[in-house]
C-alpha cells in the first residue's frame, strides 16, 4: 500500500522500498470496477471488520507488555526445524500431494505434479526495514533456492508477513507465474515481477497454471504496507484445484459464513491450511483462534470432518498477546474432540494427507506450559469475529 511521500522529487528516496508501490492506471482503474471496492476501500464479507486494537491503548498495553505473559510468548529454547532436503523434494509424492509447511504462512504444496508455493517468507523479520519489527523464532526450514523450480507463487494479501521483499526479489529472477489479488501485482512490478508473469484475481476470479485452477476467494481481512492504509489492494484465501486433489490456503481471515459457500464451490478439499495464530480479544475480527479455524474447515467441507487441517501462521513471529505454543496446543484439543485429521508437522517437514500424519505435540520441548488450557467455549459465550489479527506494529504488519 502506499507509505508517506515528502513535497519534492528529492525526497522520493526516502520512502523504503519495502512499501511497494501505489496501483495506477488500468490496475486503479480496475479496482474501481471491481464490485467489492465501494466508497474508496474494499469491502469485507460480513460488513465492517475491526482492525485496530479495540478497547483504551491503557488496556492494551497493560495486557501486551505483562512481564510474566511476555515470556510464554516466545520459545524458551531452539525451535526445533525438520532437515528437508532439495533430495527429499525432488521425489514426487506417492499419492500426488504433498505439503510442507516451512513456518508462518508459508507452504510448499505439491499437487498433482505441480508446485505451489503459498506466501512465502523467508526474511529474517516482518517489517519494511531490517532493523525492527517483529523477528523469525525460527530460522527457515531451507534456503530458498533448496525448493528447486515453483510453478505458482500464491500470495494472499501484502502484509509484511505474508509479502516479503527479499523474497520476491530472489524470485523475481525465476520464472514462476504470481496469483496475486486485485491491486497487489503494483508492489511485485515495482520489485521486478514482469507483468507478463503476474496473475491477478479478485475474488471469484480464476486462472489456469500448468494443469491446475486457482481461484481467488473472499477473506476478512485488510491490507497495508505503509504509514497510511488506503485499503487499495485486496485480500484473499485460495481455492486450488488439480485432477486429482483439491487444496485450500485461508490466508489471514476472521471467521465468517463466506466459508460455507466457498467449501460448496470448490471443496471438499484434502488438505486446508488454515490461519489460527496472533489472534487476541483486542481485534476481534480479522483473525481465527483454533476452535474457529476448526469451524472454518469443517463449513470447508460441508458441515462434517473431512480431508486434512493444516493450522498455520504460528510459531515463526510473535504477534499478539497468546502464549506462542497455544495455537497449536488449543488446535490439536479442538480437532480431536471433533474427530477431525490434524497434521502438526514441524516446520520444514513435508506430509502427504492420505499417508501417516505428524500429530506429535514437538513444541512441547521448547515452550513455556500453555494456560489456561483449551476448553469449549458455552454458545452464550461465542460471537462470530470474537478474537482476532496480528499487531501491525510496524507497517501493517
Amino acid at each position: 500500500m502506499t507509505g508517506f511521500r515528502l513535497p519534492g522529487s528529492g525526497f522520493g528516496a526516502l520512502r523504503p522500498a519495502a512499501f511497494g508501490a501505489d496501483p495506477g492506471g488500468e490496475r486503479m482503474a480496475r479496482i474501481r470496477r471491481s464490485p467489492h471496492f465501494k466508497d474508496g476501500v474494499f469491502q469485507n464479507p460480513g460488513g465492517v471488520a475491526r482492525t485496530r486494537p479495540s478497547g483504551s491503548a491503557m488496556d492494551f498495553a497493560r495486557v501486551y507488555f505483562d512481564k510474566d505473559a511476555r515470556v510464554g510468548r516466545a520459545p524458551q529454547g531452539t525451535v526445533p526445524v525438520h532437515a528437508t532436503t532439495l533430495a527429499d523434494l525432488a521425489r514426487p509424492a506417492a499419492t500426488g500431494l504433498r505439503v510442507t509447511w516451512m513456518g508462518h504462512s508459508s507452504v510448499l504444496a505439491e499437487i498433482d505434479g505441480r508446485r505451489v508455493l503459498f506466501d512465502p517468507v523467508w526474511g529474517e523479520r516482518c517489517s519494511p526495514f531490517p532493523f525492527i519489527g517483529p523477528k523469525r523464532l525460527h530460522p527457515a526450514p531451507l534456503p530458498l533456492a533448496a525448493l528447486g523450480p515453483v510453478d505458482v507463487v500464491v500470495i494472499s494479501h501484502d502484509h509484511y508477513d505474508h509479502l516479503d521483499l527479499p523474497t520476491i526479489k530472489s524470485l523475481a529472477g525465476t520464472d514462476t507465474v504470481f496469483a496475486v489479488p486485485l491491486g497487489v501485482g503494483a508492489h511485485l512490478e515495482h520489485w521486478g515481477v514482469s507483468a507478463t508473469r503476474l496473475r491477478e484475481l479478485d475474488w471469484h476470479e480464476a486462472t489456469r497454471v500448468g494443469g491446475l485452477t486457482l481461484t481467488a476467494t473472499p477473506a476478512r481481512h485488510f491490507c497495508g504496507r505503509g504509514l497510511r492504509n488506503t485499503q487499495h489492494t485486496l485480500w484473499a484465501s485460495w481455492a486450488v484445484a488439480g485432477e486429482e486433489h483439491r487444496i485450500f490456503h485461508s490466508g489471514d481471515t476472521g471467521y465468517f459464513e463466506g466459508f460455507k459457500d466457498i467449501g460448496a464451490g470448490h471443496g471438499p478439499f484434502d488438505a486446508t491450511m488454515i490461519q489460527v495464530g496472533a489472534y487476541s480479544d483486542f481485534w476481534p475480527d480479522i483473525h481465527m483462534t483454533p476452535e474457529e479455524g476448526l469451524r472454518a474447515h469443517l463449513d470447508l467441507q460441508g458441515g462434517e470432518p473431512g480431508g486434512v487441517l493444516l493450522p498455520i501462521h504460528w510459531g515463526t513471529f510473535n504477534l499478539a498477546p497468546h502464549a506462542w505454543a497455544e495455537p497449536g496446543e488449543w488446535m490439536k484439543d479442538v480437532a480431536e474432540e471433533a474427530g477431525q485429521a490434524v497434521a502438526l508437522p514441524q516446520p520444514g517437514e513435508p506430509f502427504e494427507p492420505a499417508g501417516k500424519l505428524p500429530t506429535d505435540r514437538w513444541w512441547r520441548s521448547v515452550a513455556h506450559p500453555v494456560l489456561p488450557t483449551w476448553r469449549r467455549p458455552q454458545p452464550a459465550e461465542i460471537s462470530v469475529g470474537e478474537r482476532k489479527d496480528d499487531l501491525d506494529f510496524v507497517g501493517e504488519c
